[in-house]
């Protein structure tokens, strides 16, 4: 089988696109296509069960579900873009060199060049949508996740209030009762016990609200009388009151986004190692796309009889290496063992070296520097 070393071109007419360009350009973007979207049900569905479950226990209100939804997919499309262009070169090239296409390919006058220049096709627009994906789209998708889990941690004890039964806070030292429930979540025909140490007082109004204020969540009632007392005792207190507000839960209520939510021009501007670490983070998709694109191409070569399944293993050791250095990287930039600008370069430059060092294997150190700076003059 021939080894793609031939590279005559020259007195043929220059066409943007060819039929060989056409024919990978499709089949990857099929491919792409149909690995990212395994990948993508496979772990959104496992989130995504972990959501229903709070939705189940009040903690998410049913609408907000499928927003959550949505958002997960865009996160999860940006973590596996560049996976899942990795193993779409490998199926592909893999199997058009099981099929012999690569040695008609070769015996045409392609060269391995011309495989890369039909890939990479593909790999570029795919490449700026990773740089969408990670720098826009994915830090908006986890703002508006927390924010909406946020908003419904607020409003959990709102929506487990029901009219005709007796709600408790506070480990039991706050009970209260409501005739209905509006659906704006003002409550009607009210009544509330509390008990303050030894004395217990109980509150009847004609309306109440659940609301934030400072120091915690409280029941806000309106137009109704308090008694206050100790059981046993004669000595009480009955009082009307237009307003009165008592203290459900005390919890703090304010919204603090984590790094990964914070917008990338935020990030470019800021001088902290975290900030350095998560936006070399973003990087890594569209970096990633590329690099693992051209590490696939020799990758699909390395074993041609024996299936698809020797190729398969030493990539997901590739990869699976490359992405535990990703994340040492990012600890390591945080902790300042490694200064931020080499943060960024290191991890790829290692992939990009192995890439290389898979060409040579292949083809010869002489005929990768030959051809190289052919291409280069």
């Amino acid at each position: 089988m021939s080894n793609l070393r031939a590279l005559p071109s020259a007195g043929r007419p220059f066409r943007l696109l060819t039929v060989l360009d056409k024919m990978i350009v499709k089949e990857l973007f099929l491919t792409v296509g149909g690995v990212l979207t395994v990948l993508v049900v496979i772990i959104v569905s496992r989130k995504f069960i972990r959501v229903l479950a709070q939705a189940i226990e009040g903690n998410i209100a049913n609408e907000t579900v499928l927003t959550l939804l949505g958002l997960k997919i865009v996160l999860a499309a940006n973590a596996f873009l560049p996976a899942s262009l990795f193993m779409a070169v490998l199926m592909v090239l893999g199997r058009m060199y099981r099929e012999q296409e690569m040695a008609a390919i070769a015996s045409a006058g392609g060269s391995v060049f011309t495989i890369y220049r039909a890939v990479f096709l593909l790999v570029v627009p795919l490449s700026l949508a990773g740089v969408a994906l990670s720098m826009l789209a994915a830090p908006w998708a986890e703002a508006m996740s927390e924010k909406l889990m946020h908003q419904d941690r607020q409003d959990a004890d709102i929506r487990g209030i029901s009219a005709g039964r007796f709600s408790e806070y506070s480990d039991g030292e706050l009970i209260f009762y409501t005739e209905n429930v509006d659906k704006d979540g003002r409550m009607h025909k009210v009544f509330v016990q509390n008990k303050q140490g030894e004395r217990t007082g109980v509150v009847n109004a004609e309306t109440g609200r659940l609301a934030f204020l400072p120091g915690g969540l409280y029941l806000i009632l309106e137009n109704g009388e308090r008694v206050m007392g100790q059981p046993g005792n004669r000595d009480f207190t009955i009082e009307k009151f237009g307003e009165y507000a008592v203290l459900v839960e005390k919890k703090t209520t304010e919204l603090v986004l984590g790094r990964e939510a914070v917008a990338t021009e935020d990030l470019w501007s800021s001088r902290e190692t975290r900030d350095v670490a998560e936006l070399q983070d973003r990087l890594n998709t569209p970096s990633g796309v590329i690099l693992l694109a051209f590490l696939g191409v020799p990758l699909a070569r390395l074993s041609p009889r024996g299936g698809i399944y020797g190729s398969m293993m030493v990539a997901f050791g590739i990869y699976f290496v490359y992405g535990n250095l990703q994340r040492v990287n990012h600890s390591w930039v945080v902790g300042g063992k490694v200064p931020g600008w080499l943060g960024y370069f290191w991890v790829d430059a290692l992939l990009l070296t192995v890439g290389l060092l898979m060409l040579a294997r292949l083809y010869g150190w002489r005929w990768l520097w030959e051809t190289v700076r052919g291409k280069l003059a």
